[in-house]
C-alpha cells in the first residue's frame, strides 16, 4: 500500500530512556490553562530538576510574560542536551497505540503517526484531504512558528480525527500482539496512559488500507450525501493551531531551499500526530467557554445591541430565574456570568448557525474595539465560574456540539468558528510522552 496516497509517513519515535521518571517527564499540552499560570508552576515544583517534557515546551500562560528568545534557547538546549545525553533513545520505525483511561474513568484509543503537510491546509475553502476544523487565528500563528523554527525536534499534542464508524482502522490493532513501551500515571489529575508499538510492515499497511477505504470517493459520497465531493479524510480536532504553524514553518522551508528535489524529504514536511476515531466511545465533546477581563456587563450588552441590530437580529437580557422562551425555533440562548449577577443572553433570529458563532463574531469585533479587554478561551463550567467570580469579569457558557455532526458539517458547512468545541476536559487533553527529530 502506497502511504502517500493516504498521506501517511512512519516516524521514528524517540522516548525517554529506561528508568527515567515518565510521570514526571509527562506534562499536559502547552494551551492548557492559559488564564492559570498557578498550574504550570505547581508543574514546574512536581518536575524540579528531573528530565521532563516541561523543559522542552512553551507553555501558552507564559507567552506574553517571559522573555521569548530566552525562553526559546532554554528549549533548544534542553532539546539537545537529551538528545546528547541519552535522555533520548530512537525507537524501530513504527506508530505508537495509545490507550488514555482519563481521571474520569473514560477509556480513549488513538493511534501516534505522522501526517503530510503537503496534504494539509488550514485555510477557509481548503479540499485538502487534511483541514481544520475550526478558523485559523493567523496572529496567533508568527510565534509558534518562531517556536518550531528554533526546535530541533516536535512533541505533538495535536488530535486528528477520522470518521469510521464500522471502527476499522485504529479499533482492530488492539487485538494484535504488540510491545508495551510505556504505562504510568500521568500528573496532575491526567489519569493513566499505555502505549504499544506497531513497527510490523504488515500491521502498518492494514493502517494505510483502512484509511484508503474511508477515502474511497463513491463511499465518501455515499456516507455524507454529496456528489463529487473531494475527500475529507483527517479533520484537525485539537492543535490546529500547532499544526498550521507547523506547515507555515514547512511552506518557509521549502521555499529557502535551493534544491527543491532533496527538500522534500526533510522531517519537517512531516507532522507528528494522534489520530482518534470520532466514534471513539471514550472521545468526548465538551464546550469551549470564553470569559472577558476588564469588562463590565452593562458596556457589553450594549454594545451586543449595536452588532446584532443592523443583522436583524434582537437581543434580549434573561435574568437568572427568569423563564426563558425556549419554544422560539429561531432564537439562541447563552448563560452569562458575572459578580454583578448571571442570567442569560437570547439572540433572535440570529446570522450564524451556532452560538459560538454567533458570541465568537461579537466578542472579536468588541476587543477590537475595546483594547483594554482582555479574551480568553477556558475549558471546564468550575473554571469558567472562578474566573468569571473575579472583579471586571465576565463569562459565557457556551453549549456541546455533537461529534456525530462535526464531519458533515464541515463538508457542507465548512470550518466551524474557532474554539467551537473541546474534545474533552483540559486534564484529558494529550499529554507529552514521544518526541521526533525534525531537523536531518
Amino acid at each position: 500500500m502506497n502511504l502517500e496516497n493516504v498521506a501517511l509517513h512512519v516516524p521514528e519515535i524517540l522516548l525517554p530512556r529506561t528508568g527515567t521518571d515518565l510521570t514526571r517527564w509527562s506534562v499536559v499540552a502547552c494551551d492548557q490553562f492559559t488564564s492559570q499560570p498557578e498550574y504550570w508552576k505547581q508543574v514546574d515544583d512536581l518536575v524540579g530538576p528531573s528530565p521532563s517534557t516541561l523543559r522542552l515546551i512553551y507553555p501558552e500562560a507564559f507567552l506574553n510574560t517571559t522573555d521569548q528568545d530566552r525562553y526559546l534557547s532554554d528549549i533548544r538546549a534542553s532539546m539537545e542536551a537529551y538528545l546528547g545525553e541519552g535522555t533520548l533513545t530512537p525507537l524501530k520505525h513504527g506508530f505508537v497505540l495509545i490507550e488514555r483511561v482519563t481521571a474520569r474513568g473514560t477509556l480513549r484509543r488513538g493511534l501516534l503517526v505522522c501526517l503530510d503537510l503537503e496534504r494539509y491546509d488550514f485555510r477557509e475553502g481548503s479540499t485538502c484531504l487534511i483541514r481544520a476544523t475550526e478558523g485559523t487565528v493567523m496572529e496567533r500563528l508568527p510565534v509558534r512558528v518562531k517556536i518550531r523554527s528554533r526546535a530541533t525536534m516536535e512533541l505533538p499534542h495535536i488530535m486528528v480525527l477520522i470518521d469510521d464508524p464500522e471502527m476499522t482502522v485504529i479499533e482492530p490493532l488492539f487485538g494484535q500482539r504488540l510491545t508495551k513501551l510505556y504505562d504510568f500515571e500521568l500528573m496532575m489529575n491526567g489519569g493513566r496512559i499505555r502505549g504499544y508499538h506497531v513497527d510490523h510492515p504488515r500491521t502498518i499497511d492494514s493502517v494505510a488500507k483502512g484509511l484508503a477505504r474511508l477515502a474511497e470517493p463513491a463511499r465518501f459520497n455515499d456516507r455524507y450525501g454529496v456528489r463529487n465531493a473531494d475527500v475529507l479524510l483527517y479533520a484537525v480536532g485539537d492543535g490546529n493551531h500547532s499544526l498550521a504553524s507547523a506547515k507555515l514553518f514547512w511552506e518557509e522551508l521549502k521555499a529557502l531551499s535551493a534544491d527543491k528535489t532533496a527538500v522534500m524529504s526533510h522531517p519537517a514536511r512531516f507532522a507528528l500526530v494522534e489520530l482518534v476515531n470520532v466514534h471513539d466511545r471514550g472521545l468526548e465533546f465538551e464546550p469551549i467557554h470564553r470569559v472577558l477581563f476588564n469588562a463590565t456587563p452593562g458596556k457589553v450588552f450594549a454594545a451586543m445591541d449595536d452588532f446584532f441590530s443592523p443583522k436583524d437580529s434582537q437581543v434580549s437580557i434573561i435574568p437568572e430565574g427568569d423563564p426563558l422562551p425556549l419554544e422560539e425555533k429561531h432564537a439562541q440562548a447563552i448563560e452569562f456570568l458575572s459578580p454583578a449577577g448571571n442570567g442569560h443572553i437570547l439572540i433572535r433570529n440570529p446570522r450564524w448557525n451556532l452560538e459560538v458563532g454567533s458570541l465568537q463574531a461579537f466578542l472579536d469585533a468588541y476587543c477590537r474595539e475595546n483594547r483594554d479587554v482582555e479574551m480568553d478561551y477556558i475549558h471546564g463550567d468550575d473554571v469558567l465560574r472562578g474566573l468569571s467570580s473575579r472583579p471586571s469579569a465576565m463569562g459565557f457558557l457556551l453549549p456541546v456540539l455533537s461529534k456525530h455532526d462535526l464531519f458533515k458539517t464541515i463538508i457542507l458547512e465548512g470550518v466551524l468558528p474557532r474554539k467551537a468545541f473541546s474534545m474533552g476536559h483540559a486534564d484529558e487533553k494529550r499529554y507529552y510522552v514521544e518526541c521526533r527529530k525534525i531537523v536531518p
